[in-house]
């Protein structure tokens, strides 16, 4: 489906929230690196999936209603066969159904474990005066405990995503701090260069989250993706 298609079956649905499936499919139409990801509404599709992708894998919930899905136990990871994968959709459809008893749950998503890089994270979120606002910092839980990011007004230039990747007190860490992989500095810039691209040329969308983003010497590849979009226009 193109990113109007995905965007077009949630305005109809009367949803703000996509969920992770729908928001990586419209990553990927805009060029941004996404981990594979296929929705599972059964076990048995959850257990064939998993198979066809290889071992070891990841199943999060499906739900538009479940944001933070690790929370709530909606996050299972590196799981080695076919019955832990099975076992990992029961518990996580039991414990989501009994924390949000409401939520619209569609499945789980199933998703092949991602080779560990250093973790950033590139978000927009909206601002009344200023219209969509960029980040960017180091990602997974670093950027609730350290909160060392950068900001720019979207559009912005490739010297913008030059100097807010350089401006992060963190930028030892993606240089490849005391021996460690260094990060492809040109390849998350480019990211966040197409990151701004796509919430400009798509004002409905509201926020949008990409982290972690394990960032590698020869690229990066987005584990874990969120849009919100504005709600719509109420009648007159």
């Amino acid at each position: 489906m193109t990113i109007t298609q995905v965007l077009d079956r949630v305005r109809k649905e009367r949803r703000t929230s996509l969920t992770e499936v729908e928001a990586k499919e419209i990553l990927r139409n805009a060029g941004i690196p996404v981990i594979e990801t296929k929705l599972a509404r059964t076990k048995k599709e959850a257990v064939s999936i998993s198979k066809k992708m290889g071992f070891p894998i990841a199943l999060k919930i499906a739900s538009p209603d479940v944001m933070h899905k690790s929370d709530t136990g909606g996050v299972k990871l590196n799981l080695k066969n076919n019955a832990q994968v099975s076992k990992a959709y029961t518990d996580i459809i039991f414990v989501v159904k009994k924390s949000y008893p409401k939520a619209k749950i569609e499945g789980v998503s199933v998703q092949k474990m991602a080779r560990p890089g250093i973790e950033v994270i590139i978000g927009v979120t909206k601002d009344a005066q200023f219209g969509p606002v960029l980040m960017f910092g180091l990602g997974g839980i670093l950027v609730e405990v350290l909160k060392d990011v950068s900001f720019r007004i979207v559009p912005i230039s490739r010297r913008d995503a030059s100097e807010m990747i350089r401006e992060i007190k963190g930028y030892p860490v993606l240089e490849g701090y005391r021996g460690q992989e260094p990060a492809d500095i040109a390849y998350l810039e480019e990211l966040i260069m197409k990151v701004s691209d796509l919430v400009e040329k798509n004002p409905q969308i509201k926020e949008l989250d990409l982290n972690p983003i394990f960032a590698y010497r020869d690229g990066a590849l987005a584990v874990d993706a969120r849009i919100i979009l504005e709600a719509p226009a109420e009648p007159s």
